[in-house]
């Protein structure tokens, strides 16, 4: 009897194998007990278990599966700004297509950006696809790591200075065929043979880049851009007939910008 005792003692005593395996249950237990109420909270606050496990970028910003690769626009540090600040369009702005187009994209662009030099070629394609429907506008936007690109942006308000509308969106056509980009991608000792290359005159158009007189027009469309929410280029705001505004992030496929346009044209 005595011995039947002990052994029913023995089976219930506690070793040290067992305590561990007793502990990892009881851990596993209170994990899951948190996790479940946390994920709880998350719901019942407007969230999705999905958004709950979706990767963030090094700035904290949550990347959506389907977005762009960051690297689809030069970086800039965050603003405040908001595409309902975007400056309205006007005779002063540089606009290709009917400048009564019912849509109007506002481009802020760096001429030095290889982003922006990819999507030059996108945003030619709209202009060929929505002819009187769409106005193609062009601001500056140059980043302060382009080396040559402020002095390039001032360099096509002296193109249009000298010719005019056609003369500005050609001399930006030019430079965005041939720069390689990265900052120093076209020559500053080539902005004024271009000038000549399109037909204007050198001399007076080198006078006009050498005097400075564009800075400030430059560093307003950059204010401007800011404002209006922008923080890398491309960065383009896609503007309705009824005035309300689509932001477009970066160099995005033509198909996005289409999806965008039409859209704004509903």
């Amino acid at each position: 009897m005595f011995h039947d005792e002990s052994q029913q003692s023995q089976s219930m005593e506690l070793t040290p194998k067992r305590s561990f395996m007793l502990g990892l249950a009881g851990g596993i237990l209170v994990l899951c007990t948190i996790g479940f109420f946390v994920l709880l909270a998350i719901v019942l606050r407007g969230g999705s278990l999905a958004a709950a496990f979706k990767p963030s970028s090094p700035s904290g910003a949550t990347v959506s599966a389907t977005a762009p690769s960051p690297t689809a626009t030069a970086p800039r540090p965050s603003g405040s700004g908001s595409a309902q600040n975007v400056r309205p369009v006007s005779a002063q702005d540089h606009i290709r297509g009917d400048s009564q187009a019912p849509v109007k994209i506002v481009e802020y662009s760096d001429i030095e950006c290889p982003f922006c030099k990819r999507f030059h070629p996108t945003m030619q394609q709209v202009m060929a696809q929505y002819q009187g429907k769409v106005a193609w506008v062009y601001r500056h936007f140059p980043l302060s790591f382009h080396q040559n690109a402020e002095k390039e942006a001032e360099a096509t308000e002296c193109a249009n200075e000298l010719g005019g509308n056609d003369a500005f969106w050609k001399y930006v056509d030019t430079i965005f065929e041939r720069t390689t980009s990265n900052g120093t991608g076209f020559a500053l000792d080539q902005l004024g043979p271009l000038a000549k290359e399109i037909g204007l005159d050198q001399t007076k158009f080198q006078s006009c880049l050498d005097s400075g007189k564009y800075a400030q027009h430059v560093a307003d469309d950059m204010a401007g851009g800011a404002a209006a929410g922008v923080t890398g280029t491309p960065g383009n705001i896609v503007i309705a007939p009824n005035g309300k505004t689509y932001p477009i992030e970066g160099a995005q496929p033509l198909d996005a910008v289409k999806a965008v346009v039409d859209i704004a044209l509903q």
